[in-house]
């Protein structure tokens, strides 16, 4: 792990991996600052660098002014950038966040989900637990769906989104003549006579794309309105899995 054997160089791939579980793991007794202090303090960082550890990260995670406030009085999104800050005290190149924005609401989601790409792009290596699957899309570079403790699948998120069937090409016509024309030419196609619409099935890659629209354009037809829509990957958790996931069963 981060380049160190785990059976003989403990010390350094402990020293390289940071964990902030599903729960923040902040003292409510200690304000924003003093929990960071704590954390300095236990991976004895002294002096300036300290110093300028705990203001960068008060700065970046926005809680300067909240820094000497007790954790009690923070909001469930500050608690969780906070621990979050906790965890990152020691600049690990490895961390491992447990279902990050659960109980969240949208806002700080959102800005939760803003400071895992920022510690991405600084090159920090992100291992994310979550039952969102829009988040683990929105976030990920690569997926393991896991079931049951077990990985069922592993890839890109277009990776396990073409696993699925039900990808389709969506054309919208400007009249019932043009669609029924287009339904000539098309005969795998699925008319929609009350949207002027043909669903076409296809992965929607370029070469199909173009290779469609040629075919239209050979019989002198134009769609006035091209759509792809693919399998999302709580369809692909349901194809993989036989069913949906907690948050789907939750909706």
């Amino acid at each position: 792990m981060a380049g160190y054997d785990i059976a003989t160089q403990t010390k350094a791939v402990r020293a390289s991996i940071g964990v902030t579980g599903q729960f923040a793991a902040v003292d409510d007794l200690l304000t924003g600052a003093e929990n960071l202090q704590l954390m300095a303090d236990l991976h004895r960082l002294r002096g300036t660098e300290r110093k300028q550890v705990i203001g960068s990260l008060l700065d970046r995670f926005e809680l300067t002014e909240a820094a000497g406030k007790q954790a009690s009085t923070y909001s469930g999104g500050m608690r969780r950038k906070l621990d979050l800050a906790m965890t990152l005290v020691t600049r690990p190149r490895i961390v491992f966040l447990d279902e990050p924005t659960t109980g969240l609401d949208p806002r700080s989601r959102r800005t939760m989900w803003e400071i895992v790409r920022e510690l991405v792009s600084d090159g920090v290596t992100i291992f994310l637990t979550t039952q969102y699957l829009e988040e683990a899309d929105q976030l990920a570079d690569r997926i393991a769906v896991l079931d049951g403790g077990r990985i069922v699948a592993e890839g890109t998120p277009e990776d396990l989104k073409r696993r699925v069937p039900g990808s389709y090409i969506r054309l919208r016509f400007a009249d019932h003549a043009n669609l029924e024309a287009a339904a000539r030419v098309l005969p795998a196609a699925t008319p929609d006579t009350e949207a002027l619409s043909l669903q076409v099935p296809g992965n929607g890659g370029t070469k199909a794309l173009r290779s469609l629209l040629d075919r239209l354009a050979d019989h002198s037809l134009e769609a006035e309105e091209v759509s792809i829509h693919t399998p999302d990957l709580d369809d692909v958790f349901l194809a993989l899995t036989g069913h949906a996931t907690t948050e789907a069963e939750a909706r």
